[in-house]
């Protein structure tokens, strides 16, 4: 009898029933806990042997081989801790911050000290520092402080003040303004030239910028405080820019004759000394890298020009790499897809390094002792990521990644070897050392432990589907659009589900992409649990499909993007196991712009709709994000009309939530408030949730498990 019982145990054990149970996910397992947070691996310090990186606890910085993992020795050794450090050129010298506080989103200020092998002193004790940078000879550290550029003479640790007009909200040397920042991502607005004895910077005069005030609380003070910063929206003044070289030894500033532009995103040096200004005209159609002559500041020619009757993304046109004879790599959409272009010292083409209907994501960098640019690219699907070589000479392009999945990497100092982060929708990153030609030589990190949390909570395989928008959806164009969705385990194809649908869908971006999606992963497969499908697709507009689809939206955001999450929606509405009635979406920014207009322009297709920072009229975003894909609204005063959702506030008939940082120094807390003005005025019913302090990430202590408790709360009860 016994070992009957027993057999029935094993036979119940193993029915497809308990087989498919799942521990139950909790929003106090994801924000509260971080049970499921993978272990990352933090970004290699390389040394300039191409072997060796530097790591630090805070107090010390050792020496470690990359092929083994081992510490090989000690580096710098102090009582005082510091929380980031940075070697000059030959490692001789190290640079320590202290007292680090954040500005914006790239920015942050510090005290700083300059370690030279004997003593440890004082970068500059009067103020923080900003962007604390060695010349090429390691002879000199600039800086940035209270809005004007310094120059430390290390040897005699004399400091020379190389402009004295900075200025809060006034004026700005060597630093961006908040939108090169926030729209071009860099923040050290100046460059050494090779011989160290000179410093390219951009002087920021944004005197005539309207400002911007938010309030932040504290309850130990009575009263508010304002935090007011320049900020040009669409249309308005930007700063005026001017460009700038200061000479160490003649102790001179001249002014660089640029021509007129509204932009100069980078400056640059061509190895043997001459100034490249970066020019893009304010619609950003018109790219010139000008060239200037140091010693006259006189502008000599121009290396490069490109125009686009779009816009030129310079993010996709950042990568510029000098060889030995003064011959340069550089990447471009010219031929309708991004690619690798090798041109002479003059700017003539030599030839085309990559070809064919796929984009080149990001060139890592030149290898020129072994002749070899290194670079990402999606050749096989815009789903995945893959790193390959090319030969400078044409003759080679060879991959060095799986090709599955997403792939990053990330190359020491002189190419030899690289870390790649490698994941898909399903499995979390692993990171593993490989030399430059695609041997793995060691795992650093597998997270294998997230495979065991997979296994005890059940979690179901993410599938990737395309489908075809369609005659009778109302869209004439049929176009194939790629998607992932997450079932609820045990699904039954007879049954009807609600479906849960997620996206970005910004220009450029990708959603439905085969790599690991991070703490969101977690929310989706809970969502799973409680019998949701949970879809994200990518509509028109976003990245890794050439130019044509990638700028289908220029001067019409919003546009094609609606149509396509709204064809979506209805496609998934047709399919048999689908709730066409129980059709919610959900998005950050970008995508809860896009979710705004979702569930008002398709009011008869979305139940529910999660706006989290939405923008709500473009006109109230900053110049260069938006004119660059929509111009001016006094321009384009129909494009903006067209596909703002303030506008159609009057036709919301689903679910609304909308939430917002009222911190926020991105996408403003007044487009919520406009938003809610607009739905009061229609009359119409939303839920709202607003956080006081909290930026654009609305993040910090335990915010975010109280925002996802209400956007599920929300889920569960509307949808």
């Amino acid at each position: 009898m016994k070992k009957l019982l027993v057999l029935f145990t094993l036979i119940a054990l193993c029915t497809p029933s308990v087989f498919h149970a799942q521990k139950p996910i909790t929003l106090e397992d994801i924000w509260g806990k971080y049970t499921f947070r993978t272990n990352g691996v933090p970004g290699f310090n390389f040394m300039k042997d191409g072997k060796h990186y530097s790591t630090t606890d805070g107090q010390n910085i050792i020496k470690n081989d990359l092929t083994t993992g081992q510490a090989v020795g000690k580096i710098y050794s102090s009582t005082e801790e510091f929380e980031d450090y940075a070697f000059n050129s030959d490692e001789s010298q190290i640079l320590l911050a202290t007292q680090m506080e954040e500005i914006y989103r790239r920015s942050s200020k510090a005290f700083y000290k300059v370690w030279n092998g004997k003593a440890l002193t004082a970068l500059y004790p009067k103020a923080k520092q900003i962007n604390p940078t060695f010349n090429p000879q390691g002879t000199h550290i600039a800086f940035t402080s209270d809005n004007n550029l310094y120059i430390n003479e290390l040897k005699m640790n004399k400091i020379t003040q190389a402009t004295n007009d900075g200025v809060q909200n006034k004026v700005i040397n060597g630093l961006c303004d908040w939108v090169y920042e926030e729209e071009f991502s860099f923040t050290r607005a100046y460059e050494w030239s090779p011989d160290g004895s000179k410093i390219a910077f951009l002087r920021f005069d944004e005197s005539a910028v309207p400002e911007f005030t938010y309030q932040t609380y504290d309850p130990k003070n009575t009263y508010p405080t304002n935090v007011t910063f320049k900020y040009p929206k669409v249309g308005q003044k930007n700063s005026v820019v001017s460009v700038w070289l200061f000479d160490l030894k003649t102790q001179k500033l001249m002014p660089v004759q640029t021509g007129a532009s509204e932009y100069f995103p980078r400056l640059r040096w061509t190895p043997d000394g001459r100034l490249i200004v970066f020019k893009l005209n304010r619609l950003q159609n018109e790219l010139e890298l000008l060239l200037a002559d140091a010693k006259t500041s006189k502008a000599t020619g121009t290396l490069l020009k490109e125009s686009r009757p779009t816009y030129i993304d310079i993010e996709m046109n950042n990568d510029l790499s000098f060889l030995k004879d003064g011959s340069f790599i550089k990447s471009s959409e010219q031929d309708g897809w991004n690619h690798i272009y090798h041109y002479d010292k003059n700017g003539k083409l030599i030839r085309q390094l990559t070809k064919g209907a796929f984009d080149v994501r990001k060139v890592y960098g030149v290898d020129e002792a072994n002749g070899e640019v290194f670079y990402q690219a999606s050749k096989i699907t815009p789903m995945q990521k893959e790193i390959y070589f090319a030969k400078i000479d044409g003759s080679k392009d060879h991959a060095i990644s799986p090709t599955v999945g997403g792939n990053d990497a990330e190359f020491s100092s002189n190419f030899s070897y690289f870390v790649l982060t490698h994941s898909t929708i399903n499995t979390a990153p692993t990171y593993t050392v490989y030399d430059n030609q695609g041997k793995e030589i060691r795992t650093i990190e597998d997270n294998k432990n997230i495979q065991v949390l997979q296994n005890q909570y059940g979690t179901v395989k993410t599938e990737f589907f395309k489908f075809k928008t369609m005659v009778e959806t109302g869209n004439t164009e049929g176009v194939e659009l790629n998607g992932w969705m997450m079932k609820p385990a045990n699904f039954d194809a007879t049954k009807k589900y609600p479906v849960f649908m997620t996206q970005y869908s910004g220009p450029n971006s990708q959603r439905a992409n085969d790599d690991w999606d991070g703490q969101d992963y977690w929310w989706y497969q809970m969502l799973t649990q409680k019998g949701y499908i949970v879809v994200c697709v990518d509509p028109r507009g976003t990245g890794g499909r050439g130019e044509a689809f990638r700028k289908i939206t220029y001067k019409q955001l919003g546009h094609y993007e609606t149509i396509d999450q709204i064809e979506a929606a209805k496609w998934l509405g047709k399919q048999p196991y689908v709730d066409a009635t129980r059709i919610g979406i959900f998005g950050w920014s970008y995508g809860a712009y896009m979710s705004s207009l979702c569930i008002l322009k398709g009011n008869d297709v979305f139940k529910a709709a999660i706006a989290v920072a939405p923008v709500i009229n473009w006109k109230w975003y900053d110049t260069i994000y938006t004119e660059r894909f929509m111009q001016t609204d006094k321009e384009n005063a129909k494009g903006y009309e067209d596909n703002s959702p303030i506008n159609f506030a009057d036709r919301l008939k689903g679910n609304y939530l909308i939430v917002h940082g009222m911190g926020d120094d991105n996408v403003h807390f007044q487009n919520s408030v406009e938003m809610v003005n607009a739905l009061v005025k229609a009359n119409k019913k939303f839920d709202s949730e607003y956080y006081p302090n909290k930026n654009h990430g609305i993040y910090g202590g335990t915010t975010r498990l109280h925002l996802w408790n209400k956007m599920t709360a929300f889920i569960l009860e509307k949808l």
